[in-house]
């Protein structure tokens, strides 16, 4: 996962405004007690991150895997 899909990743799942408020604000021990921006920042894959924030958040595994990909050209 890229940063570019983690970020759509978050912003499809949360929206643009909360999905903010949760990268800069909740603190997850999966990342060691970092924030997801201060997980990305100290290099932490943006997969990880992504895991993390969902099993912080509670999402269904069935939308963990697959997301934040730009939608298939037809």
């Amino acid at each position: 996962m890229r940063k570019s899909e983690f970020h759509r990743a978050v912003v499809d799942q949360f929206g643009e405004a909360y999905g903010r408020i949760l990268m800069r604000d909740l603190v997850m021990s999966a990342v060691g007690e970092l924030t997801a921006e201060q997980a990305l920042v100290q290099g932490f894959p943006p997969r990880d991150v992504w895991l993390a924030l969902c099993d912080a958040e509670g999402v269904p595994e069935s939308r963990r895997h697959g997301v934040g990909l730009p939608a298939p050209r037809r």
